[in-house]
């Protein structure tokens, strides 16, 4: 119960770092559709894979534009490393990076079942420490700063979380918590995520 207290203070003290205050202004979403161009060929396409490590990049259909506006600058900075998305990101203004969000907050999010490989009742009671921040069945509110992990892809979600642990994704808290995951765990949770259904998404038509 304290560990469990303590990760949520924690982790409300960090949310104020993971969301620059300048990612609540509204940005432009038939703008955003237009400089979504470039990011289509891969967030576009359904059950689409990462060539090397192998996992299927991630869906962002219907994402919190708070985060999507955190992860693009998190890319730009080479805090999250990604050849493609930092070429992709680096050269986006704050206009543009506010205006794609805006459209993939609201762009219809790809709905592809793939059947899960880990076990999702072990992973629901895992996932009970990630609750306070990711929200129970993953559905996070908008300006959380934290992003919705339900219905992400699992093998994106093993990706992530092993990249935490290893230290290769820097993030003090989520370094910390998936430290402690087995890779049992780690499979496991991802599982629950990818089989939670999403909340009430606005769609962009």
């Amino acid at each position: 119960m304290k560990r469990n207290v303590l990760w949520s203070l924690l982790a409300s003290a960090l949310s104020v770092a993971l969301v620059d205050p300048a990612a609540h202004a509204e940005g432009d979403r038939e703008a955003g559709k237009k400089k979504f161009y470039s990011c289509a060929g891969c967030h576009g396409i359904e059950g689409y894979s990462n060539a090397y490590p192998m996992y299927h990049v991630p869906r962002i259909g219907g994402q919190h534009a708070d985060y999507v506006v955190a992860a693009l600058k998190s890319y730009q900075t080479g805090a999250r490393k990604h050849v493609g998305m930092h070429g992709n990101a680096s050269p986006l203004s704050e206009d543009d990076l506010q205006d794609i969000a805006a459209y993939v907050s609201a762009f219809r999010s790809i709905t592809v079942n793939l059947p899960v490989e880990g076990n999702v009742g072990a992973g629901e009671r895992k996932a009970m420490e990630c609750a306070s921040c990711h929200g129970g069945d993953g559905n996070t509110e908008a300006k959380s700063g934290y992003p919705r992990l339900a219905g992400q892809y699992e093998n994106y979600l093993v990706k992530a979380l092993r990249d935490y642990k290893s230290g290769a994704r820097k993030n003090a808290i989520m370094g910390g918590i998936a430290g402690a995951l087995s890779e049992q765990d780690i499979e496991n949770v991802a599982a629950f995520y990818a089989s939670q259904k999403k909340g009430l998404i606005v769609v962009q038509d």
